[in-house]
């Protein structure tokens, strides 16, 4: 069977992503940093379904910890089809009270880990000469304007598809495909301001999961280094 990797997967959209990718026949890598009883009861959901499910632990944003991530799970399953990088903290405050230890927070939870979990994977699907990579980025990123209460959080997302667009180009030639997917205002967001979604309406996962379902599919094979925002319209 095929295995995919998802990161942050015992709650949220990662936990959305995974379930799609279980319903799809993959068996699945449930990993969690702090979230233990969640990635339990993911691994659990999951393994009903008639798939191989294991949890790994590891906090993805230390390089050696994300490197050997993805080396665990390639090893358990005997290859890696599919990662998905959705691990990436939300911090919104003024600009003026933007903490230098938080300011790295944002670069190590959204972009540092991208970086360190796709370099790894990558090395190894060239040697399958195959691979399905998602980086999860934030509709409006790839525009440059102010953004003061996340500037943090807009320019490690902004930076994810630069990062996600090189990599595509690198790694084409190994038949592996890289993309962005960019969640707007979700039914899970901290904050719902939907007087600002054209569609009037918050993201339902499924909405998301369903284009990363395609992503991954045979049939999207000739799809790689694209941006996609699954947001109603928001900051258009």
């Amino acid at each position: 069977m095929p295995s995919a990797l998802v990161t942050g997967s015992a709650k949220g959209i990662g936990k959305a992503l995974l379930l799609m990718l279980v319903s799809e026949g993959y068996d699945v890598a449930v990993h969690y940093n702090r979230s233990q009883a969640e990635a339990e009861a993911v691994c659990d959901d999951a393994k009903t379904h008639g798939v191989r499910a294991e949890m790994f632990q590891a906090d993805v944003t230390k390089p050696d910890e994300a490197a050997a991530l993805v080396t665990q799970v390639h090893d358990a399953f005997g290859r890696l089809d599919v990662l998905i990088n959705n691990v990436g903290n939300y911090h919104k405050v003024r600009l003026d009270e933007l903490a230098i230890d938080d300011w790295h927070a944002m670069f190590d939870s959204n972009l540092h880990c991208t970086f360190y979990t796709c370099q790894a994977a990558a090395q190894l699907m060239r040697a399958q000469n195959f691979g399905r990579i998602i980086n999860i980025g934030f509709a409006g990123s790839e525009k440059l304007v102010a953004r003061p209460g996340v500037v943090a959080y807009g320019i490690a997302k902004t930076g994810v598809i630069l990062y996600s667009k090189a990599l595509a180009k690198t790694e084409a030639k190994h038949g592996i495909t890289v993309n962005i997917i960019s969640p707007g205002i979700m039914v899970n967001s901290v904050s719902k301001p939907t007087t600002d979604i054209p569609l009037g309406r918050l993201g339902e996962l499924d909405e998301l999961t369903s284009v990363a379902k395609f992503l991954v599919s045979k049939e999207a094979s000739y799809v790689t280094g694209v941006h996609i925002e699954v947001a109603g319209g928001w900051n258009l």
